[in-house]
């Protein structure tokens, strides 16, 4: 497995005894690890290639845990966090949770409940960034269209037929018809409804179908 798609799982405790104590659980269990004291020392490593989480006291020294989740989310860092406190109450994990926390958990830890979040996080970045992977190839496909082509796929995905696309851009049908080929050959596309989904996924013409509609 290359160094790329190794997880990593990222620790931010002041507890220097939790710090190794967690990482021992990781070593054990076979996961990498990073450990870091502070929030801001996590914030000067670069952001990771490969799928990881984040386990996260809520009490740390300067921002705390709840507040430093809003700022990676401010940041549009993603990363599935995993909170961890020795003073949590109810209110607090649920405002972690609907921020959008893989987990809210007490110390001291749980090694399977530890581990069972760590596996959850990790697979829910592995879909993410999967997912960003596909988007951009999709992207990167529509980036190939020409100006006319792109006319051509937003009246195609809003469901006009060969006819209407020419009546529409004041063209010959067989004219139409080539555009459209080009389009679903270009975006491999197989059918129509393969190409809605991938303009819905790259939310193309979003205003334009809500006009129409």
């Amino acid at each position: 497995m290359a160094l790329a798609d190794i997880p990593t799982v990222f620790v931010i405790d002041d507890d220097a005894d939790v710090r190794a104590s967690i990482q021992g659980l990781l070593k054990s269990a076979g996961l990498r690890s990073e450990c870091f004291e502070r929030a801001e020392q996590f914030l000067q490593r670069k952001p990771s290639d490969s799928p990881s989480c984040l386990i996260l006291d809520v009490s740390l020294p300067g921002i705390n845990g709840l507040d430093f989740q809003q700022q990676l989310g401010d940041a549009g860092l993603q990363i599935p966090i995993i909170f961890v406190t020795a003073y949590g109450d109810i209110p607090m994990s649920v405002k972690a949770m609907k921020s959008g926390a893989v987990e809210f958990l007490t110390k001291p830890l749980k090694r399977q409940a530890l581990l069972d979040a760590i596996q959850q996080a990790l697979a829910r970045d592995s879909v993410r960034r999967q997912e960003q992977a596909e988007i951009a190839i999709l992207q990167k496909r529509h980036d190939m269209l020409t100006r006319r082509e792109r006319q051509v796929m937003e009246l195609v995905v809003s469901g006009m037929l060969n006819k209407q696309i020419a009546a529409e851009l004041g063209t010959a049908t067989i004219t139409a018809k080539v555009h459209r080929a080009q389009v679903m050959h270009k975006m491999q596309a197989g059918s129509v409804a393969e190409l809605v989904r991938m303009a819905e996924e790259l939310r193309l013409f979003v205003s334009t179908k809500k006009h129409r509609g």
